[in-house]
Parts: C-alpha cells; structure tokens; sequence
C-alpha cells in the first residue's frame, strides 16, 4: 500500500496496525541520511565522499510497545534529532540526490517483497511501488499543514515560528515536485484524501473502506 503525502498524518500506523502490516515512513530515512551527511559534515553532492558516506548508513525502523515510531541511524536512535529544522531546511537537498534515492528505493523495495506493507513517503505511488494495490495521495491546506508542524514541533520542544515552518514546506515542496529524479507527483491510479479538516478516526474510516473496496 503505498501513501504519497504531503500533508502530516498518523493514520497510516493506526492501518498498519489495523492490518498486521509493517509501517515503514520512507521520509524519516531520507531524514536519517541528511542527518548523518551534516553531522558529519560530508557535502550535499555527487561523488567518492557521499558514495562512501552511504556505504556506512544502515537504517532501521522499529516501534516501541505503546506504538511510537523510532528511528535507527547504525546503533543510534535518531527520531527527535531528525524532525529538527536544521534537517527539515535541507532535506529535499540530500532527497533530490540520485545516489541517496537510488539506495533508499532499493532499500524500500526490500522490505515490501514479501508485502504486507504501508509505506507513506513521496514517491512511492510512483516509483518505489507503482503497482501497489491502494495509493493514496494525502494532501492538506497551506495553514494547516503548517498549524499540525507548528505543534509537533513544540511537542518536542523545538523552538519554530510559523513563518519559517511555511517558507520550509514552500521550499520542500518545489525542490521535491521539480527534482529530475523521483519527483513528487500524484500517481494517475492514486486515490485523493485531503485531510484538512478530517480527524485521525475519520481519515482512517475512509481509508478502511477503501481497503474493503479491493
């Protein structure tokens, strides 16, 4: 099952788990490869430094017994440390790179051999898993897009305004939907949710029914 979004949702691991399925949040790997690269000051471009750098990144998702996604960076737990600004304004840098997605895609294809899998990202309606039974393209409003980012981040304790939290998803937004490789794209086949205004139960009670539906 393959989730493009765009907007932040959290239904998708309330699927997974619905389902019996493995959740995999494609975007917390991107996040993990861009926090490595800065943390270890390796630059944001094509070559021997970042072909060696991604030789030494293995990433791994796994979650705890009261549900929370965490995140893996080698031995480390990276899951606060990557949803930070720092990383958030550089992200879709390290994201449009083809040596970092074409280890990420192939990285994502492994885990969905055997299916039974949801994986929301931005490109994996398109290019990670084309055929996959259900795609779903999640979108939001501008505002509250930035509203839901805003209170995450303070969530966390991660000091933001509202403005730099647009300016970040504006910027986001056009380098992903205009890179030349795996740009962000809504599949022809892929179902529309827009989740402005629905709550977590109701996002999920229509993707259930949509479930139903195959």
């Amino acid at each position: 099952m393959a989730i493009l979004h765009v907007a932040k949702a959290h239904w998708p691991k309330d699927l997974a788990s619905h389902l019996k399925y493995v959740y995999v949040d494609s975007g917390a790997m991107y996040r993990a490869v861009t926090y490595y690269l800065l943390e270890h000051n390796i630059a944001f471009k094509e070559g021997y430094e970042l072909e060696n750098a991604l030789t030494q990144i293995n990433i791994r998702q796994t979650v705890t017994s009261d549900g929370l996604q965490t995140t893996w960076l080698n031995e480390d737990i990276v899951e606060e440390a990557i949803r930070s600004m720092g990383v958030s304004s550089r992200v879709s840098e390290v994201a449009a790179l083809s040596s970092v997605r074409h280890k990420l895609v192939e990285e994502q294809r492994k885990m969905g051999v055997n299916k039974g899998i949801v994986m929301d990202g931005r490109d994996i309606g398109t290019v990670v898993f084309p055929d996959a039974e259900l795609k779903i393209f999640l979108t939001a409003s501008e505002n509250v897009r930035v509203e839901r980012r805003l209170l995450e981040l303070m969530d966390k304790g991660i000091n933001a305004t509202y403005d730099e939290i647009k300016s970040n998803l504006r910027q986001r937004d056009h380098i992903d939907s205009t890179r030349k490789d795996s740009p962000l794209t809504k599949a022809a086949d892929a179902r529309l949710l827009d989740n402005s205004d629905l709550s977590r139960e109701g996002q999920l009670k229509i993707v259930l029914y949509w479930v139903q539906e195959l």
